[in-house]
């Protein structure tokens, strides 16, 4: 198994108690979706490690504490602390038609309703509050906000995100790019 065929699903944060259980920051919007899991990969110097899941607990949407075979005591997860936790790709739950996991549309054409083809998804930043699309259109890094009334859907066949830039958003990569420092003297 290797991070390119897996998602992360969250970040081993601290102990919890005694007995080798773990708090974890989860890293998914739908965490009751993967109570079942039998097992995850921990990153551990940078090698997916498998670990079997003896026991995962929800706390809150966000956190969970995870009790694993083999990990009984503080000193058995020194090493796991602040180490990132995988699940295979084929976990994720199946979505519907048009809608896309983020990793899935790296390298999709970009389609705008009025412009037509722009470029291709070259990455996805997840950032609080608002994630963005990146592309090079005309030489010009360009970040696109991702939500529903901007990117609409992918065409997973077609390899092709559809979207509706709000106006002047080019505009303001292309005029930035025309006012470069070099060029202000």
């Amino acid at each position: 198994m290797t991070v390119d065929t897996c998602f992360q699903f969250g970040k081993i944060i601290r102990p919890h108690g005694t007995k080798g259980e773990l708090l974890v920051q989860l890293i998914v919007e739908k965490p009751e979706n993967f109570l079942k899991k039998e097992s995850i990969f921990i990153e551990i110097n940078k090698k997916l490690v498998p670990f079997f899941i003896r026991k995962i607990a929800l706390l809150q949407k966000d956190k969970a504490i995870i009790s694993l075979e083999d990990v009984n005591s503080e000193e058995d997860l020194d090493h796991l602390l602040d180490c990132f936790i995988f699940l295979p790709l084929e976990a994720l739950p199946k979505l519907e038609k048009g809608h896309f996991y983020y990793y899935q549309i790296i390298d999709y054409d970009i389609l705008d309703a009025i412009l037509g083809k722009l470029g291709k998804v070259s990455q996805v930043y997840e950032m609080p509050g608002q994630d963005m699309l990146e592309m090079s259109y005309q030489d010009c890094e360009v970040l696109i906000p991702i939500n529903d009334a901007i990117v609409h859907q992918a065409d997973h066949t077609k390899k092709e995100l559809y979207v509706s830039l709000p106006t002047g958003l080019l505009e303001i990569y292309l005029d930035t790019k025309q006012v470069e420092p070099d060029d202000a003297d």
